[in-house]
């Protein structure tokens, strides 16, 4: 007799109810998903206050560090490369280990690299906390997904998709206002770091209390040559786009070498998932399906999009705006709150009718609208203007970015839930990665050039001021400080519109994923091979 969960077996309790070979979580009351998600959003709320509580506190922290625009950018990419390289690890690690187990580890790690930053002497040791603050955040990111994916259909998960969304929207806007009032505190930008550890704690604790998965107990084959493999190519690949044009020439021997040396290692990570790795962190057979190629190449295109552009709108609030910290904060409103509203939406649509392509559709119409007309900005643009066009991008982003995880989840199998699902996430993170680093040398390299050019204008020699650095606006006499704000204006308006031609791109990948409503069942690839007897 088949072991398929049948309707019936919704009412049974999660000891006893029966699962398909042990690969996929009992079926779960409304109830007891709440309180199992509870601690998950809790770990997701702390993954995601990570990055939002210092992007207000940057320009604050680079300044005190002593640190250049290219080490600004390397704070944010230290994380995004480390969350980025070890995702697929977590999400393969997630359908060979205890899933909580995974996530409290995750927490540890994160809370580690937390500690570390806060008393960081220099930009090194920062960005090497950063770095190890990722892989906790990596961890937590993925495994919320896969966790999630394991309770609950895709057609129900679109309900609590829109808490997910609700707690990134809650962490994106309170992230800024904590970090720029603790900034602007006695405490100063070492309590940034301090923050996330009680509620990393409480998550840990939750967790402890409230999720009860099975745990799948087959043999183990981790690739972590494969990780490695990718981890290095990935890392070679970014050092060399936010280092060129600054540290050395674009054509130059330093740039064939690590552009050569990345692409070779990357090839040969390729060569090692497909052919030689038992259990590759990346499965390729995964993209023979066409929705989960597709929204693989859109995720990437999306990540540079958001990631590599509104990274920098806190520069911009600060430096070109001359905003304190906490005023920067407030200004972010504008694009979660439109991110708060339409991924509830969308959710709950979804849930409802199934269908969910018209949402990717019509938000990425709109991210392309808005990055495209906040590359018009200056450092004269009405704010009510700047936060339109921001309220605009957060409305496309909030109905696209869930929504991609959930067309590939929709498509695969239980038992490849947590490589699918990390495989999104992972190539989204490495467009965010690439375009924080690519999009921030840009801005580097315009500001630079403008201010120098400013300041031989102004017959005053270059030198004087390192046009590398970032600035200490109330520090720089008024002619000097306006040069600045004008240059950082511009640059960040010009940067906005660089990520718009990869947001298009993602336009056309979703245009030519096929919808296929979503399921009812985690079960139904099981259920389609040995139908449940009646």
């Amino acid at each position: 007799m088949s072991q398929a969960v049948p309707p019936s077996a919704a009412s049974t309790p999660p000891s006893t109810a029966s699962t398909r070979a042990g690969q996929a979580p009992v079926q779960m009351t409304h109830r007891e998903i709440l309180e199992a998600l509870s601690g998950l959003l809790l770990a997701m709320f702390v993954a995601m206050m990570s990055s939002t509580v210092v992007s207000n506190a940057l320009p604050v922290i680079v300044t005190d560090l002593k640190g250049s625009q290219t080490g600004y950018t390397w704070v944010v990419v230290a994380t995004l490369l480390t969350m980025t390289a070890t995702t697929p690890l977590w999400g393969k690690l997630a359908d060979l280990f205890s899933k909580k187990l995974l996530v409290q580890t995750a927490l540890v790690i994160y809370s580690a690299g937390s500690l570390v930053a806060a008393f960081a002497p220099t930009m090194g040791v920062l960005i090497g906390a950063r770095a190890l603050q990722g892989l906790g955040v990596g961890g937590l990111t993925a495994l919320v997904q896969v966790v999630i994916a394991s309770m609950v259909s895709p057609r129900e998960r679109g309900r609590y998709s829109g808490y997910i969304g609700a707690v990134l929207a809650v962490a994106t806007v309170s992230g800024p206002l904590i970090g720029g009032l603790i900034v602007d505190s006695p405490l100063g930008w070492r309590g940034c770091f301090f923050v996330g550890l009680p509620i990393a704690a409480l998550a840990f604790v939750v967790l402890q209390r409230t999720l009860h998965l099975p745990v799948v107990r087959r043999k183990v084959h981790v690739d972590y040559l494969g990780a490695t493999l990718i981890m290095g190519g990935v890392s070679i690949l970014l050092v060399w786009v936010s280092l060129a044009g600054q540290q050395f020439d674009w054509a130059s021997r330093t740039t064939v070498l690590m552009l050569s040396a990345g692409i070779a290692v990357i090839a040969v990570a390729v060569y090692v998932e497909w052919r030689v790795a038992a259990d590759p962190i990346i499965p390729l057979r995964l993209f023979r399906d066409r929705t989960t190629a597709l929204a693989t190449i859109a995720s990437v295109m999306v990540g540079v999009a958001m990631f590599g552009s509104t990274v920098y709108l806190s520069q911009y609030f600060q430096l070109a705006r001359g905003m304190s910290p906490t005023e920067a904060g407030l200004m972010s409103i504008a694009m979660v709150g439109g991110l708060l509203v339409s991924s509830i939406v969308s959710g709950r649509i979804i849930t409802t009718t199934g269908l969910w392509k018209r949402w990717l559709v019509g938000g990425m119409v709109l991210v392309i609208a808005g990055l495209f007309l906040l590359g018009t900005i200056d450092e004269k643009t009405d704010l009510v203007v700047v936060g339109a066009f921001m309220a605009l991008v957060g409305v496309g982003l909030g109905a696209t970015m869930q929504n991609l995880v959930l067309s590939v989840q929709n498509n695969t199998p239980i038992e490849d839930m947590g490589a699918a699902s990390s495989v999104v996430a992972f190539f989204r993170s490495l467009g965010g990665a690439t375009g924080v680093s690519a999009l921030g040398a840009i801005l580097a390299t315009q500001v630079a050039d403008s201010v120098k050019d400013g300041l031989a204008k102004m017959h005053i020699r270059p030198d004087s001021h390192s046009s590398g650095a970032i600035p200490d606006l109330d520090t720089l006499p008024a002619p000097i400080r306006a040069l600045y704000e004008a240059s950082f204006g511009e640059a960040v308006g010009h940067v906005f519109l660089v990520a718009t031609p990869f947001a298009v791109a993602a336009l056309i990948c979703v245009l030519f994923i096929k919808e296929v409503p979503l399921r009812t069942s985690n079960f139904v690839a099981a259920e389609a091979e040995e139908p449940a007897s009646r």
